[in-house]
């Protein structure tokens, strides 16, 4: 038994890439096949094609999508690694910047011409829409050019992924109190969801530079009850309640740039500090970026780009005509058949 595979490194992440049609239409028996096809649960996923790291155990189901607004549907798996189980419970944007590319490959989705083609992917995790803009030549996508990502080796070529409908994807509205700058406790801060809830705050608001490492600001007790104090305040404000067992809103303490983008930032995830910044984080604060008024407003234009504790990530915002696109790339890296490890009769097992 073997099934038919892309392998693509998507942004930062890297990914199975399956067509619905070839894996088992119950859930149940398609999480089975991905754990046999990835070698979970190993810690090194020695024994299937997964490479030991969330970032690299993760699978993308595509299909032609019914839907008249979309070209595919794409639903999100992540694999665990040391544990038998598969997840959809949320999207995964680094993965998306390959269902493009996959979607041309596969035929899924004609690409005339030899500049770009625009792919409209469903996101079945959410059931938001996004559009995956990729160059091609002679109808197959290019993967070489000068565009670099954060975390991944040389250049390839640009891909934007932009997000539909995610103001208020959380929150009631992209600015859920209505107020472009709130007082949130003596603190200025912009409140702001568009894919992402937000608390952005000047870090020397807060007695920090901004630039620290998150190892630093995790070890000071002082600044983390502080944020928390503040995300339970912002939490009701943002119309979430009490958000005291919840992931959002995140906390985002701001600083000029320090090398070379349009401001620099540190994650609060809501406890922990992020060692980079999530893909709709970064479209939430770049939109603040470009929005008069707010604590993170700088004159920009085109790309932004966000600084974060390990590099950068590239943002394009367009307030006027809503559009809101993260910079990325992917890169094909195997097109072939995995064959799933089998019982001596023949049945899959994961373990």
């Amino acid at each position: 038994m073997s099934v038919p595979v892309m392998i693509l490194r998507g942004g930062t992440s890297k990914g199975a890439y399956f067509l619905r049609e070839d894996l088992p239409a119950a859930p149940e028996e398609r999480d089975e096949l991905l754990l046999s096809i990835m070698g979970s649960p190993d810690p090194r996923q020695i024994d299937g094609i997964g490479g030991g790291h969330p970032l690299t155990s993760k699978v993308a189901v595509v299909n032609r999508s019914a839907d008249p607004e979309a070209d595919v549907d794409y639903l999100f798996l992540q694999v665990q690694v040391d544990q038998p189980r598969v997840s959809a419970e949320q999207p995964c944007g680094n993965i998306l910047a390959g269902v493009g590319p996959f979607a041309i490959e596969r035929g899924l989705v004609a690409a005339s011409g030899d500049t770009t083609a625009a792919v409209r992917v469903r996101m079945l995790n959410t059931g938001a829409l996004a559009v995956v803009t990729v160059p091609v030549h002679d109808g197959r996508p290019v993967y070489t050019g000068d565009t670099a990502l954060s975390g991944v080796p040389g250049t390839a070529a640009r891909i934007e992924v932009e997000f539909r409908d995610t103001a208020g994807s959380v929150a009631a509205g992209l600015l859920p109190t209505g107020r472009v700058l709130d007082d949130l406790d003596g603190v200025p801060a912009t409140l702001i969801d568009n894919g992402m809830p937000v608390v952005l705050l000047t870090a020397t608001s807060l007695g920090v530079t901004g630039y620290e490492t998150p190892a630093e600001l995790e070890a000071d007790g002082r600044l983390r009850r502080r944020v928390e104090e503040l995300r339970l305040a912002a939490g009701k404000l943002m119309g979430l309640g009490e958000v005291s067992a919840t992931t959002v809103p995140k906390m985002c303490l701001i600083a000029a740039p320090a090398q070379g983008g349009s401001l620099c930032t540190r994650m609060f995830i809501p406890h922990r500090v992020h060692s980079s910044i999530g893909v709709l984080a970064a479209v939430t604060v770049g939109t603040a970026v470009a929005m008069p008024g707010s604590v993170a407003h700088r004159e920009t234009t085109g790309t932004i780009r966000v600084e974060h504790p390990t590099g950068f990530t590239d943002v394009v915002i367009d307030l006027d005509a809503g559009r809101s696109a993260i910079v990325s790339t992917a890169r094909l890296l195997l097109d072939g058949r995995v064959h799933p490890r089998l019982t001596v009769e023949g049945a899959i097992t994961h373990g």
